[in-house]
């Protein structure tokens, strides 16, 4: 009787592992995904002309 108890514990782990597997899988794509999103958008203080950073707009002195 404690083979099959075994055998049902062994299998419910597995069954668990493969479900954490999986999910920490689809995690990992969509973190990648939002990383990716992320370096796409440009961000307006990082502009050459700098004309929409607060500190550099209208200070020609500190160039």
């Amino acid at each position: 009787m404690t083979d099959q108890n075994d055998k049902s514990a062994s299998q419910a782990r597995a069954s668990r592992d493969d479900r954490l597997k999986s999910a920490l899988r689809e995690n990992l794509k969509r973190r990648k995904a939002q990383a990716r999103e992320r370096a796409a958008i440009t961000d307006p203080s990082q502009n050459d002309d700098r004309s929409l950073d607060e500190g550099a707009a209208g200070n020609k002195a500190g160039r």
